[in-house]
């Protein structure tokens, strides 16, 4: 499959496909990405850093990331650019590199995503689970329906951002590309929020 270059943003974070980041723009490299991205109507790689701190030295990235599509920007309360992504599809990243102006850009490979699979019986704890967040949430995912919460690929993505779990877990989670696998090691997690 071939390869095309974007432009990628390490983060702290762990982006899903159909998931919602809002980011607080601030560096002039970032400032320029959006602006590009604006203009060619085009996205961005999101990949959560493994090692070391963004605004301070190099950064090791993990290798698969979400591209993310901007849906909005705005002005925030204090001056700076407020933009609200999604994501949209997962990728592999063959390298990457650093340009002149600090901003990360990378050839990457779209990952195929499985197609929508409805819940074995099994896991249906995990739809009731994520039909209480959603009950707070729903505003988030503007295309969210009732019927979603059947769907095992959206059911898998959606809780593994939604609960709280460190990043290397939430990476992990995004790398797998079985969607049954997914809910079973969200099941597996489970146990660790009842008793709390």
């Amino acid at each position: 499959m071939s390869t095309v270059e974007i432009p990628l943003f390490p983060l702290r974070t762990v982006l899903f496909p159909g998931g919602f980041l809002p980011l607080r723009i601030f560096e002039q490299r970032y400032l320029n990405l959006v602006r590009e991205c604006a203009r060619s109507d085009t996205g961005f790689g999101v990949c959560l850093i493994r090692e070391g701190e963004e605004a301070v030295a190099p950064v090791k990235t993990a290798e698969v990331g979400t591209y993310a599509q901007i849906i909005d920007w705005y002005t925030l309360e204090d001056g700076l650019l407020g933009v609200s992504t999604t994501g949209t599809t997962r990728f592999a990243t063959e390298n990457s590199w650093q340009e002149d102006d600090g901003l990360f850009r990378a050839h990457i490979r779209i990952l195929a995503e499985p197609p929508s699979c409805p819940i074995p019986e099994e896991f249906s704890i995990l739809s009731n689970v994520l039909g209480r967040f959603m009950e707070k949430l729903d505003h988030q995912y503007p295309d969210y329906t009732p019927a979603h919460l059947q769907d095992a690929v959206w059911v898998g993505y959606r809780l593994s951002e939604l609960l709280p779990l460190g990043g290397i877990e939430k990476q992990h989670l995004l790398e797998l590309s079985d969607p049954l696998d997914r809910l079973q090691s969200l099941i597996d997690i489970m146990p660790r929020f009842q008793s709390a």
